[in-house]
């Protein structure tokens, strides 16, 4: 075999969304881009803000030395210090720039947290459902991924994460807006996971690191706020990206933040910025972080992204389908009528492209991406009421 067979069995196990965006190409490609409602992929259909635009063509067309060059590989001071000001007002708490390191996206970012913290054995502990590449990033570092159930409504079972808590327990991995549900975990939850992990890491005589996945933190509807970890645990590790509020997922560029009271800081940050180098993710992309020094706190327009929600949540609500209603993010997550993979490959044949719960750790349900034109939403519901009163009416 010419490859790993870990990475052979990965691969056979490997991401639904991509799997399902790939036959929406093709169904593309025999019936025509309008013919198919493809639901598969986070990709975000906004533009970026007029703002970014203005900021971008003005640091193009500025002669700045080294523009493109090489930086220290935590990232540019100025985007650093630009971004903990930021933080600090955001979240209450004093953040300063060292405490910020720039990375090639959530993804990179969560890869160097994770081979910065974990020894071989290391348990990460993740709510489910969860976002499917955790557990292949997890195994990348030699650790070992433990999840643990939610309730119905998909909020923290704080009971369950307890249980799951062991000597071996090195990091909780949450993602909040969450990728699949829309579900954003409230206050009583993070401060009460946050006492959770305070006695146990008291217990074992040992840290355990809270790491919150927030691409999607700007992202909320009705008025619904993301809790800040940083001032709810002390132990607390923020990733984040510009992907979704600045709708820019092609120039991947994120942060790290870590808690100023997290310990031991030094040897953290050190760890952190010398795994962002070896692993070869280097530097973030040196022009954009130029760009994103001057847009702290800009975001897309959300209102767009919660109409889609409301006009999908009504159609689908009619038809009988049963689902939580997204508190941010932009996926729905509807129960299927039956085996989730089954229903996915029944929607197929409507040329309705969506990704089965089982993908995400959770089967019995679908994941449906309604960051898509207004006529991919129009478009598809005859499809999903179809099947509606095939299997549930």
């Amino acid at each position: 075999m010419a490859i790993a067979k870990k990475i052979q069995q990965f691969m056979e196990k490997a991401s639904w969304i991509r799997k399902m965006f790939e036959e929406g190409a093709a169904l593309k490609k025999e019936y025509g881009e309008r013919n198919v409602f493809d639901f598969s992929l986070g990709n975000p259909n906004l533009e970026p803000p007029d703002k970014f635009n203005d900021v971008f063509m003005r640091i193009a067309g500025e002669k700045i030395p080294g523009k493109h060059g090489y930086m220290s590989n935590a990232g540019y001071a100025e985007t650093r210090d630009a971004i903990a000001e930021y933080l600090s007002e955001e979240h209450g708490k004093e953040i300063f720039g060292r405490h910020i390191i720039m990375t090639c996206g959530a993804g990179g970012a969560l890869n160097v947290v994770l081979k910065t913290l974990l020894d071989q054995s290391d348990e990460v502990v993740i709510p489910l459902p969860y976002f499917v590449e955790y557990n292949f990033y997890v195994d990348n570092h030699n650790g070992t991924s433990r999840l643990v159930k939610t309730r119905d409504d998909f909020s923290l079972d704080l009971d369950e994460i307890e249980s799951a808590l062991s000597p071996q327990t090195k990091a909780v991995l949450i993602n909040s807006p969450n990728n699949p549900t829309g579900r954003v975990y409230d206050e009583k939850s993070i401060s009460g996971l946050a006492q959770i992990l305070d006695k146990k890491s008291r217990e074992f005589g040992k840290e355990i690191y809270l790491v919150s996945d927030e691409p999607y933190n700007k992202i909320v509807y009705d008025g619904v706020k993301v809790p800040s970890i940083l001032s709810a645990y002390k132990n607390s590790i923020l990733v984040t990206s510009y992907s979704k509020d600045l709708s820019i997922p092609g120039e991947r560029l994120g942060f790290i933040a870590v808690n100023p009271e997290a310990a031991p800081l030094d040897q953290l940050l050190n760890g952190l910025i010398f795994c962002n180098r070896t692993l070869g993710f280097v530097n973030a992309p040196a022009f954009i972080q130029r760009v994103v020094q001057h847009l702290q706190g800009i975001s897309v327009d959300i209102k767009i992204y919660q109409r889609k929600r409301d006009l999908l949540c009504t159609a689908l609500r009619e038809m009988g389908y049963s689902f939580i209603r997204p508190e941010g993010a932009f996926y729905l997550f509807p129960r299927t009528p039956l085996n989730d993979i089954e229903f996915v490959r029944e929607l197929q044949q409507e040329r309705i492209l969506t990704v089965p719960g089982s993908g995400f750790g959770c089967p019995g349900f679908m994941r449906i991406a309604y960051c898509v034109e207004d006529w991919v939403i129009e478009g598809a519901l005859p499809g999903f009421r179809k099947l509606a009163d095939k299997y549930i009416a």
